[in-house]
C-alpha cells in the first residue's frame, strides 16, 4: 500500500449556478515532503468547518483503483489525481478492507481511520453536476477519513504501513451500508458504537436507530418492515 500523489489546496471562490461558492475541494498534487498536522496538511485548509475538517477529518484518502470506474461512468470528465478532493490518492488502501479504528504509519506520521465520506454539494461543484452526489453515495466508493495520532512528514510514494487492526471489525464500507441499505442490522450497529475512534455523530446516529428498532420490536413483536 502506498500514496501516489499528496494533494492540497486553500479555499477559493468559484462561480456555480450563478452563485459564488467558497471551497477547498480543488486539490492539486504537491512536490516533495510536507508536514501533516493534527488538523490538516501544510498548504491545505477546509472552507466550511461546520461540515468539513476537524480532527476526525484531518486527512481524506481516495483509492486510485476507483478512478477507472468513474472514468467509465463519466467518460467526458477528465479524471486527474485529486478529482474527489482527496489529500492522498492511494494504491492498495480499500474501504472494504480497512476497519474503523485501524492504525497506520505513513512517512513519519501515524493516523487512525475514522469514517467514510458522505458527500455534500461541494462535490457537485467540483464536477459541475449535482447528480454526482447521489452517484457517489450509491457507488460504495466513499474514500476514508483519518485522524492524525502523530504529526510528521509525508510525501508521494510513501508506503502505508498497517500498525494495528480494530477488533470490532467494522469496515469503512460497513458504515456506509448501515447508513444507506443495511439499516436494520442491530448487531453490526452495536459493534460500530463500541469503536472509540468512530466519531460521536455516527455513534449517536446508530444508537438512535437501535433505540427506534427496539421500540418497534416492543410494540409489534418483530422489527417493523
Amino acid at each position: 500500500m502506498k500514496i501516489l500523489p499528496v494533494n492540497v489546496s486553500l479555499p477559493c471562490e468559484v462561480l456555480f449556478n450563478d452563485q459564488v461558492v467558497i471551497t477547498g475541494i480543488f486539490k492539486e498534487p504537491v512536490q516533495g515532503r510536507i508536514n501533516l498536522h493534527k488538523l490538516n496538511l501544510e498548504g491545505d485548509k477546509q472552507a466550511d468547518l461546520t461540515v468539513h475538517g476537524g480532527m476526525d477529518k484531518a486527512v481524506y484518502s481516495y483509492p486510485a483503483e476507483h478512478y477507472e470506474y468513474w472514468q467509465r461512468e463519466l467518460p467526458n470528465t477528465r479524471m486527474a489525481w485529486g478529482m474527489f478532493g482527496e489529500n492522498f490518492t492511494t494504491e492498495g488502501l480499500m474501504e472494504d478492507a480497512v476497519n474503523i479504528g485501524d492504525r497506520f504509519q505513513i512517512g513519519s506520521a501515524k493516523l487512525v481511520a475514522t469514517q467514510p465520506r458522505i458527500p455534500c454539494y461541494k462535490l457537485g461543484v467540483k464536477f459541475g453536476r449535482m447528480d454526482i452526489i447521489r452517484q457517489f453515495l450509491a457507488s460504495g466508493r466513499p474514500g476514508i477519513y483519518f485522524r492524525v495520532l502523530q504529526e510528521g512528514k509525508v510525501g508521494a510514494g510513501d508506503a502505508i504501513h498497517l500498525i494495528s487492526r480494530n477488533t470490532n471489525k467494522i469496515t469503512v464500507n460497513d458504515i456506509v451500508q448501515l447508513y444507506t441499505r443495511d439499516k436494520k442490522n442491530i448487531e453490526r450497529m452495536q459493534r460500530a458504537t463500541r469503536i472509540k475512534d468512530l466519531p460521536a455523530g455516527w455513534r449517536f446516529h446508530f444508537l438512535e436507530r437501535i433505540s427506534e428498532m427496539d421500540k418497534s420490536i416492543g410494540v409489534n413483536g418483530s422489527i417493523a418492515k
